[in-house]
């Protein structure tokens, strides 16, 4: 082996591996957007339930409960430093504990409203008030608003 072929086998892995993690990054902040328009898509008939607009349906309650669980429980890890971008605030790596802790209130409060199991409305507004108002400051802190 050269060094020349050497060196151009070091530098391909290493434009290789530079591809791959800023590939990467893009695909985190991708998963990050698809994974909350999930739970966009989850809170609408949540919405209009609560607002009277829809009539009340524990099923589909629980269900977006579910989606909202598991968007939290993923939520932390498509944050790595790097991959801001959308509707991600750069105020999500300036203060990655307070973002951890606005995490862990929306995850405590959808535990909270799933073992409570809600069958009326009544029962269901305490509950998702919590749920729907840690969606709201961490969207106020973390989120870049679109105009």
């Amino acid at each position: 082996m050269t060094p020349q072929s050497t060196f151009l086998r070091l530098f391909s892995c290493f434009t290789i591996l530079l591809l791959s993690v800023a590939c990467s990054s893009d695909n985190v902040a991708d998963d990050r957007e698809e994974l909350m328009k999930g739970v966009r898509h989850a809170a609408k008939p949540v919405g209009a339930m609560l607002k009277g607009e829809k009539e009340f349906d524990p099923d589909t309650l629980q269900e977006s409960l579910t989606v909202f669980a598991e968007a939290a429980d993923k939520l932390g890890s498509l944050v790595p430093e790097g991959s801001g971008g959308g509707e991600a605030s750069p105020a999500i790596w300036d203060d990655p504990d307070g973002f951890a802790a606005a995490i862990k209130e929306w995850q405590d409060s959808i535990t909270a409203a799933i073992d409570a199991d809600p069958q009326s409305l009544d029962a269901a507004g305490p509950v998702m008030k919590l749920v729907m108002g840690n969606c709201k400051s961490c969207h106020e802190d973390y989120r870049i608003e679109d105009e």
